[in-house]
């Protein structure tokens, strides 16, 4: 039975001397998620493609306090060699890793689904109002190919597979030294995952979903060598891929683009506090196994999954 004192949220969301790493660390989500395991006392590597990301952000946002975040060496995630060398490295320099985050991804080609509606050549009376096919196809076939869909798939599901297998050995280490499934991985799929309108990204949408289920894969199969695998499926949060600049990591999303939708409900972005929270209710919740927790401001609430 807990003392009350022992409930305080300093200490149920305390990280302090976690070893963590996180892909796709040096802007967007992955850098929120930095912050949070970095504020609570976590030594956290980010890595990325780009090194002068990396160590910008690592100089910019580290806090204060005991927690730090440090520029580890880039990492194309869609590369084995670039992988085990990241986690040799870390192996080397910290023994174990307690937290993984995979926020690294692309968002893949974008074709354009929405036909017009026609009832040309549909005889008398038409055909109730559908659009033309033809029109929807060219929108679609001539805006994507085969190569953009594997490479959403390989950066958007597969890496995160791979990246998982490099260092569950040194997850599984954090796990022996802290306690039964205390050492866990936290995807981050999308809830374009989850949901059924493609948003003409179909690509991204797939293969998010692809991650959402590669996630509870791992859950089921990791728990075995002691790991906790869950995901978060964000809604809409400024960051590069969403609004195509960032400086020093950081990113500005306007209400008026959110609300623009018409299907966020909360009508505005996601704050860098929301994610946070998310990621270390994941992180530190040790009976949580296996779960998408959605961050969307009730997007899915509205849109059917």
């Amino acid at each position: 039975m807990a003392e009350t004192s022992e409930l305080d949220a300093a200490k149920l969301f305390s990280v302090e001397d976690y070893v963590c790493v996180v892909t796709g660390g040096g802007t967007g989500i992955g850098l929120m998620c930095a912050q949070a395991l970095a504020a609570n006392g976590a030594r956290v590597y980010i890595t990325s493609r780009r090194a002068d990301v990396l160590s910008q952000a690592a100089e910019a946002h580290t806090p204060r306090g005991k927690g730090r975040i440090i520029a580890a060496r880039p990492c194309d995630v869609t590369k084995k060699e670039d992988l085990e060398a990241l986690a040799a490295s870390i192996k080397e320099a910290e023994g174990h890793v307690d937290v993984l985050v995979t926020a690294a991804g692309i968002q893949g080609p974008r074709g354009n689904p929405e036909g017009e509606e026609t009832n040309e050549g549909m005889g008398e009376g038409g055909d109730g109002g559908l659009e033309d096919a033809a029109t929807m196809v060219k929108g679609l076939w001539e805006a994507e190919g085969f190569e953009g869909w594997s490479k959403a798939y390989t950066t958007d599901v597969a890496a995160i597979y791979f990246t998982t297998l490099a260092f569950l050995p040194l997850l599984q280490a954090g796990t022996r030294k802290r306690g039964p499934l205390t050492a866990s991985v936290v995807t981050i799929s999308s809830m374009s995952g989850l949901m059924r309108h493609a948003q003409a990204h179909f690509a991204y949408n797939a293969a998010k979903g692809g991650a959402v289920h590669l996630s509870k894969m791992m859950s089921s199969e990791f728990q075995r060598v002691g790991v906790r695998v869950n995901s978060i499926a964000p809604g809409y949060f400024p960051s590069e891929m969403t609004t195509g600049v960032s400086e020093k990591g950081k990113s500005h999303m306007d209400n008026e683009k959110v609300q623009s939708k018409g299907h966020v409900p909360i009508g505005r972005p996601g704050k860098d506090a929301e994610m946070a929270m998310a990621c270390l209710f994941l992180v530190k919740d040790g009976y949580v196994n296996g779960q998408v927790v959605t961050v969307d401001g009730g997007v899915m609430n509205v849109i059917a999954g």
